[in-house]
């Protein structure tokens, strides 16, 4: 990869990493990688551009999570990612909803891995910036030790610059993607033994990571950690992102601190009539061990939801939170 960032990523998640979640995760980490929610080659190609792919200039860097199986609608669709000023593109091949599965994207494209080299190689004729691909160990009845090595040889053939490993198969016959986030047990094992036959290949690792120590204990057999869920519910924990993966300073000590920095995106944003709530969403699990925190969110859910919310709404809600840790000590 071109940027240190990729030692450290946010997952891409569908309706929770929208660009509001993303600026507010950029105040709290510089360095990570931010993704974009999967956005289908149908949607760019033919719908409305600047909103499914508008973003804020602070959010750099940050990738685009396509989903699409047409290498040429790929490619138009990647080029005009990057044409928006993407730092990165990526392939969905890892989500096992029952709406991919019909659409021919996500986790079925395990199986046809020639299929996703060949999206690879449009992709990458198409932009500058890096294409990577992010898929699991292997779906249903596959077996990962065949599988992962088929696919990551395949794509990196076609020029991926990189691969994010979700360590977990994905079983589309029998579990629903609910279940397919948890169930199928996780193998990070496999993903640093493709790390070690692939040492020249950037490989990031996903799945069940559930916090920044963690992470730092992945970066000693792969080159980069993502983190999910954990990052979303919880995301008092990317303050430690800076000072634990990449040896720098926190941009903001405290919670407090970067949600006083969110303030004016916040204000802006309801200036252009964005709802309160679709910002303060990604605020419930801000807070984490200090007295105040249910408070807190217990405010925002009966007050920031509320037609015409404004700001005092957030900035009442954070007077009921005492003081926290700082940063290094939040990890």
């Amino acid at each position: 990869m071109t940027y240190p960032s990729y030692r450290f990523s946010v997952a891409p998640m569908m309706e929770w990493t929208d660009s509001h979640c993303r600026v507010f995760h950029r105040l709290l980490t510089r360095r990570a990688l931010l993704y974009t929610e999967m956005v289908t080659t149908p949607a760019i190609i033919h719908g409305d551009r600047k909103r499914l792919l508008g973003f804020d200039v602070s959010e750099h860097p940050v990738a685009l999570q396509l989903g699409g199986s047409d290498p040429e609608k790929l490619a138009e669709a990647a080029k005009i990612g990057a044409d928006f000023g993407y730092d990165e593109i990526n392939i969905n091949v890892g989500c096992p909803s029952d709406r991919v599965k019909e659409g021919r994207f996500g986790a079925c494209l395990m199986a046809e891995p020639d299929l996703v080299a060949r999206c690879v190689a449009a992709m990458k004729s198409a932009v500058d910036v890096p294409v990577t691909v992010k898929c699991r160990i292997g779906v249903d009845d596959q077996d990962p030790e065949v599988a992962l090595d088929a696919l990551a040889k395949a794509v990196v053939a076609a020029g991926a610059d990189g691969l994010i490993v979700h360590a977990r198969k994905a079983w589309l016959n029998g579990l629903s993607p609910k279940e397919n986030r948890t169930i199928p047990p996780l193998n990070y094992d496999r993903v640093y033994r493709l790390k070690a036959a692939m040492p020249d290949v950037p490989i990031a690792i996903n799945g069940g990571i559930p916090g920044v120590t963690e992470a730092k204990e992945h970066l000693a057999h792969v080159d980069g950690a993502m983190m999910g869920r954990a990052a979303y519910q919880e995301p008092w924990r990317l303050l430690a992102v800076d000072p634990e993966i990449f040896g720098e300073p926190a941009q903001h000590a405290t919670m407090k601190d970067a949600m006083e920095a969110m303030m004016p995106y916040i204000a802006d944003q309801l200036a252009r009539g964005t709802r309160l709530h679709s910002i303060t969403r990604h605020f419930v699990g801000a807070f984490h061990a200090v007295r105040g925190a249910r408070a807190f969110r217990r405010h925002l859910a009966e007050y920031g939801v509320k037609h015409g919310a404004g700001i005092d709404v957030l900035r009442d809600a954070i007077a009921l939170v005492e003081d926290e840790p700082v940063a290094a000590e939040a990890a």
